[in-house]
């Protein structure tokens, strides 16, 4: 059975509606697609680190829970987990706080084997940050030399707008370590005040990654691959609640579609075709969506109960 292993920073989220909180969930931007995969009956495992404190264990039980391995959760003996507000606009867009316990000493990481055509997701400033950049090559490169498919998930904040040319050196090895690359509009006009997809594509992608996505908000999302444009889908109009997730569900999305279809690294090298696209994108569309209807980061027990796939996959 194919699996996903996901690596990625792991917060508590506190949410904000009219400056007063109406909820409190572990989040993260890989950690929100790989409960969703793991609510899909998809073999998922996440690696992170968090505190030996409630909010640590509430982390871990939360991840098994979902049946998302947790086994290579590291935790941290000095410091705290870190936490997230997230405060909600008036059309359910979030604008974020960190708190993060600068003290905490980052260990290394165990990372399960690995297999072709397995898949491991990276993405936000965790997966370019230098104080655990050792522990994310070493993933990146056993996923290479297995022969896995590397998604990344760009995810670059405003909040990070200073550390661009710092981190600049290990975006490009994330871009070239990458066989799918995601980014929204919002990255992009941070790290290269550009929006265009296809100037994004031809300037900044395309040496380093052949298969780009480019999502808008509620604007159609554009896929570019092998030197041209695939197409643009429109996002379906929806009541949201909170689009905390949607991204990241829109990454759960995409790779459930890459297993529903059993699309393999051979398959991403000879080129998708359109129909295969179509139903990728159509996948990562409907997770994101979904997941907009609640507060939570994460599709719904029910949408994932309806989504398992067959064992063999």
């Amino acid at each position: 059975m194919r699996k996903v292993i996901g690596i990625g920073e792991t917060v508590l989220d506190i949410i904000f509606k009219d400056n007063q909180p109406v909820g409190a969930v572990p989040g993260g931007s890989v950690f929100n697609a790989m409960i969703s995969l793991g609510r899909c009956g998809v073999a998922s495992t996440m690696l992170t680190d968090t505190g030996r404190d409630r909010i640590g264990d509430q982390v871990v039980s939360f991840l098994s829970d979902n049946g998302v391995c947790a086994d290579y959760v590291q935790r941290f003996a000095h410091g705290q987990s870190p936490v997230s507000l997230a405060f909600l606009d008036e059309a359910n867009n979030a604008q974020y706080m960190f708190y993060r316990d600068c003290k905490v000493d980052r260990q290394d990481i165990n990372i399960p084997d690995l297999h072709a055509d397995d898949i491991v997701l990276i993405g936000s400033y965790y997966a370019l940050d230098p104080a655990v950049r050792q522990q994310v090559v070493a993933l990146l490169d056993q996923a290479r030399a297995a022969g896995a498919i590397i998604y990344y998930d760009i995810n670059f904040r405003p909040s990070h707008r200073t550390d661009v040319m710092k981190v600049t050196p290990n975006l490009l090895d994330n871009l070239d370590y990458a066989d799918i690359v995601r980014g929204s509009v919002d990255d992009f006009e941070v790290l290269y005040r550009k929006q265009d997809p296809e100037t994004i594509y031809k300037a900044e992608i395309s040496f380093y990654c052949k298969r780009f996505i480019c999502t808008r908000g509620a604007q159609p999302a554009v896929v570019l691959a092998d030197g041209g444009v695939v197409g643009e889908y429109p996002v379906d109009t929806t009541d949201t609640v909170s689009t905390i997730g949607a991204g990241d569900n829109f990454n759960a999305g995409f790779i459930y579609g890459l297993l529903r279809q059993g699309i393999t690294r051979d398959h991403l090298d000879r080129g998708l075709t359109q129909q295969q696209w179509d139903g990728l994108i159509a996948d990562a569309l409907a997770f994101a969506a979904e997941s907009c209807k609640s507060i939570y980061n994460y599709i719904s027990v029910d949408f994932g109960n309806n989504k398992q796939l067959p064992n063999h996959i």
